[in-house]
């Protein structure tokens, strides 16, 4: 009986070939099927030798997005004359001669293959000099030609007609502009990780960056552009071997996109799965959705602790400590942005001037402030070791706070005492000023919304001043030293429940707040089967949902912190959302998510009238809540308004 496979269309009745080597050339271009994609490929690899030559100058001219032309000099320390031809020899190599030395690489390049991959499938000309020659030399890739040529210390690889031999793989490349972008990618990786030196890059014969040699800041902010460079933490953090620098982006400058996330290894980006779940996680607390962070990161740690020799194209590490490390990273990205507030004294923006201070290591027991003296920027640490405050007092009674608070619409003004639960004397803090005026009519200031005896002379003990006004209903502004400070009310007070639910959870202890009267709710069948399957979550929560029949739900207790709340909207979306992550896994992987949807709905909201008092207890609690300055879905809470940013604004001075 024949053998059914042997009748496969797919199947050749030739006989099978003898085993045997594949021709150089052949293997050249099967490896550079994984070095070389596109263009952008050619240009990572020849950057990369450059940076390991020692180059602090570079110069790329791209042709057609690279597909024509590609040439990058360098001033490296150059190859000597005998040693060209050898370069172009698959495997040859001059940074690794051992296992060892393999296993604590230290260059960005060390597997030999770029060169002759990159020969395979192009035209490739290299021209070099070191210092001790008198001249530079060329060879040919295509002809082994070795022959004299000008050109400075230092060395430049041209590639012309990348893929001419190989069509198919021709075809699968983008349009010019596509591949000119991936190209400027792996020019902007570079600049970024050597900051040190001076690259131009030139397509078409025009230019199109120029960036000097400088620092990490001016780096970034060249190649990031300015509005990274205004909403950037700096983070410098270093654990035994482990240090990580660089900046994170503030939370409310997120994008749409991961375009702006660069992590680098020992010098060499990396997109790793381990690291970004480390930064993704630490802003899990200020930024939900879909929104990304942007950041540069810069991890050092002994060569031996990572494997750099995983894929030819050397953009993926394996970590002998992979935990320890993500651990390292995440705590890190967390502190920085915990502290944020007392880096930039503004929640959008670094310091107006665009420097970046690294904060000083934080005194036991010290929390960060809202930094934000007339200095500007500073870093301060004020020691909260006092008991905090529990929960905001926004259900205290309507109280007068000066006496010029009048009803503006009432034709007459009432004396201070007027207001229900008030004193008919005025309080002992008011002035004698303001006292001897409380009986007074009104004039057009006292018509204004009332100021606190204290903002005039706001210091740094309190960073976010004393409230003066609120605004429409949603926005609180205040003075202090540097200026006017504008707070979205109900973005920051859900930052606070929400850090107070999160730590009660953490401490197991969220207090629970017995309903008088049970809420009875009609139910569905799946909010039925949510409360039965997850009660013991709903006990760690601080829920009391029972049902009591087939169609009905009572909530007998909610959390104290959330007591303000609609009982029965906080259930049903508390169900909703252990019914869609589960009991266990909502508190594992979606408690921040589940938390930030408790607070919300028990943060004030917009059109809730508030007294000075309730106003500035408020700005009290946001100087000592961990990352107040971001609501929990990543938005502002607060803004910072200069004294010198109002004169502009009426050209005082002018």
């Amino acid at each position: 009986m024949p053998d059914s496979a042997s009748q496969s269309p797919l199947r050749t009745t030739q006989l099978p070939r003898p085993i045997r080597p594949l021709p150089d050339q052949l293997i050249s271009q099967i490896a550079a099927g994984e070095v070389v994609e596109r263009p952008a490929s050619v240009v990572k690899e020849l950057l990369e030798n450059a940076l390991d030559a020692g180059a602090t100058q570079l110069g790329i001219r791209l042709e057609e997005g690279g597909v024509r032309r590609i040439v990058i000099t360098d001033n490296g320390c150059g190859i000597p004359a005998a040693e060209l031809p050898v370069a172009l020899m698959r495997h040859a190599t001059s940074k690794i001669a051992s296992l060892d030395e393999l296993e604590s690489v230290l260059t960005l390049g060390f597997r030999g293959e770029a060169l002759a991959s990159i020969a395979s499938v192009s035209q490739l000309a290299l021209t070099s000099r070191t210092a001790a020659d008198a001249h530079a030399t060329q060879v040919s890739a295509d002809t082994g030609t070795v022959q004299p040529a000008s050109g400075g210390v230092g060395t430049t690889v041209d590639v012309q007609h990348l893929y001419f031999n190989t069509p198919a793989r021709r075809k699968f490349l983008k349009s010019e502009q596509t591949e000119l972008g991936h190209c400027l990618e792996m020019v902007r990786r570079a600049a970024l990780a050597r900051p040190d030196v001076a690259i131009s890059v030139h397509h078409n014969g025009k230019p199109l960056e120029h960036w000097n040699a400088g620092d990490v800041a001016s780096r970034t902010a060249q190649v990031l552009g300015a509005d990274f460079a205004r909403a950037r933490l700096p983070l410098d953090e270093q654990a035994d071997t482990l240090h990580v620098y660089g900046f994170a982006g503030l939370p409310t400058a997120s994008r749409g996109r991961p375009d702006q996330q660069y992590f680098f290894v020992n010098g060499r980006f990396v997109r790793d799965k381990l690291l970004n779940h480390a930064v993704r996680s630490a802003y899990q607390d200020v930024l939900h959705g879909d929104r990304f962070p942007s950041y540069v990161l810069c991890l050092d740690l002994p060569p031996e602790m990572v494997d750099v020799n995983v894929h030819p194209s050397k953009i993926e590490v394996r970590f002998r400590e992979s935990r320890a490390v993500h651990q390292f990273i995440y705590h890190a990205v967390q502190r920085s942005l915990a502290r944020q507030a007392g880096e930039n004294g503004d929640s959008l923006h670094t310091d107006d001037d665009g420097e970046i201070r690294l904060p000083p290591a934080a005194p036991s027991g010290a929390r960060p402030s809202f930094g934000g003296g007339s200095g500007g920027g500073g870093s301060q640490w004020v020691n909260y070791s006092a008991a905090r405050q529990t929960e905001l007092g926004i259900a205290q009674p309507r109280q007068a706070y000066l006496g010029m608070v009048r009803d503006a619409t009432a034709p007459t003004p009432r004396p201070y005492g007027a207001f229900p639960g008030t004193s008919a004397q005025p309080p002992a803090w008011l002035s004698d000023a303001q006292a001897a005026r409380a009986d007074e009519p009104p004039g057009l200031l006292d018509r204004l919304p009332p100021a606190s005896a204290d903002a005039a002379d706001a210091t740094d003990d309190h960073p976010l001043g004393y409230a003066i006004a609120q605004l429409h209903g949603i926005y609180v502004l205040a003075q202090n030293a540097r200026g006017l400070v504008l707070v979205d009310m109900h973005a920051a007070h859900e930052r606070i429940l929400y850090e107070q639910i999160k730590a009660g959870l953490d401490a197991r202890d969220l207090a629970v707040q017995p309903l008088l009267i049970p809420v009875t709710l009609p139910a569905s069948p799946v909010e039925i089967g949510a409360a039965e399957e997850h009660q013991e979550t709903l006990t760690l929560l601080g829920f009391d949902i029972t049902p009591v029949s087939p169609t009905t739900l009572a909530v007998r207790a909610v959390p104290v912190l959330l007591q303000q709340a609609d009982a029965e909207a906080l259930a049903r979306d508390v169900l909703r959302d252990l019914h869609a992550y589960g009991g266990s896994r909502v508190l594992a992987e979606r408690r921040n998510e589940l938390l930030a949807t408790l607070a919300c709905h028990s943060a004030v909201r917009a059109n809730r009238k508030l007294t000075v008092e309730e106003m500035n207890a408020l700005l009290r609690q946001m100087e000592q809540t961990e990352r107040a300055d971001q609501c929990n879905h990543g938005r502002p809470t607060w803004v910072q308004l200069t004294v010198t940013e109002l004169d502009r604004l009426f050209l005082r001075g002018q």
